[in-house]
């Protein structure tokens, strides 16, 4: 099996002194990435028979979502 990358996992905990609602600065990334591909209607359900398929089809939700970026930062 070839190597894709090397992968880095961090855990970020909450403080213990944390009292209430605190955004955790990796994890809020992540829900945001999550929220965005949550709007994709082919991703929405698993429709999928083989895994290679689905992965494709995420890469292409991200595509859209970085192309819509890079146009609208290039209007401003």
């Amino acid at each position: 099996m070839r190597e894709l990358g090397v992968w880095h996992l961090e855990i970020v905990k909450r403080s213990d002194t944390a009292k209430g609602f605190q955004v955790l600065p990796k994890r809020w990334i992540v829900e945001r990435t999550f929220g965005w591909l949550g709007r994709c209607r082919r991703l929405a359900k698993d429709f999928e028979n083989l895994s290679r398929m689905a992965l494709a089809f995420l890469r292409l939700a991200m595509i859209r979502i970085m192309m819509r970026r890079i146009a609208r930062s290039w209007k401003s």
